[in-house]
């Protein structure tokens, strides 16, 4: 391995608001020798991650690349665009500069960052990678709404909600708290469903969490019929859930 070659950082920024970027996260950032990188889902498309590092006072260095991840679910367009990304990644790296990859949330939670650090290390598995870890933004809604994620034994369980009301069903008997990620395609189901099983007084709603457009909603019936951004998610309890049994304490050792 080149000991001059470059190491790529996955700069974890939190959901939106610039207070909870991490000190870590903004040290690396006010370096003047790193190149960034941030993802858009189009050519000359605006990138969250981007805004984020901007609102919080940083300016955007001379040294910038945006990098395509498009919104769609053919694996072959995806893994071509994929490629794209880290070849131009793997060009800085290989001539000595460090990349930050700006990422909204954390880089470790359903994040670009992880398709660009495996692609990265298939064309080169010396690559030198690095996560800075953030403020997912499940975890900054449960602040807003005041909300625990879990509470002493209890369990949680976070999906992106596209896996379907079955899955969402079967998960409710057997997790505490359910954390169901991009919502927007499936609201109107999953309301149903929750009004079903007695659990709308149970959940709550966020959408752009962290951001100056965060908008809070705990009376998530109101929701039925709209339209809702991507950047949207549901924190569902579930109070009656039967629990089995739970070990507490050391196991003792045999004899």
């Amino acid at each position: 391995m080149n000991n001059k070659q470059g190491r790529l950082f996955g700069v974890s920024l939190g959901p939106g608001d610039p207070g909870l970027i991490t000190r870590r996260a903004y040290a690396l950032l006010q370096r003047g020798d790193a190149h960034w990188s941030y993802p858009v889902r189009r050519k000359n498309a605006e990138s969250h991650a981007l805004q984020i590092a901007l609102q919080s006072g940083l300016s955007l260095p001379a040294e910038h690349t945006p990098l395509i991840f498009p919104m769609t679910h053919d694996t072959e367009i995806l893994a071509g665009y994929w490629l794209q990304a880290a070849e131009s990644v793997q060009a800085r790296l290989n001539s000595g500069q460090d990349v930050l990859f700006l990422v909204e949330g954390d880089a470790s939670t359903y994040s670009t960052f992880s398709h660009l650090a495996r692609t990265l290390s298939a064309l080169d598995d010396q690559a030198r990678i690095e996560i800075v870890p953030g403020v997912p933004s499940f975890n900054a809604a449960a602040a807003s709404f005041g909300m625990p994620l879990a509470d002493t034994d209890e369990t949680v369980a976070i999906i992106p909600a596209g896996y379907g009301i079955a899955m969402i069903e079967r998960l409710l008997d057997d997790f505490d708290t359910l954390v169901l990620l991009k919502v927007k395609p499936l609201l109107d189901d999953i309301l149903e469903l929750l009004q079903r099983r007695s659990l709308l007084p149970y959940a709550a709603f966020i959408e752009k969490a962290g951001t100056e457009f965060e908008r809070i909603e705990l009376d998530v019936r109101a929701l039925h019929g709209e339209k809702v951004n991507y950047l949207s998610l549901l924190l569902v309890k579930n109070p009656d859930r039967e629990r089995g049994e739970v070990q507490r304490g050391c196991r003792k050792k045999s004899e």
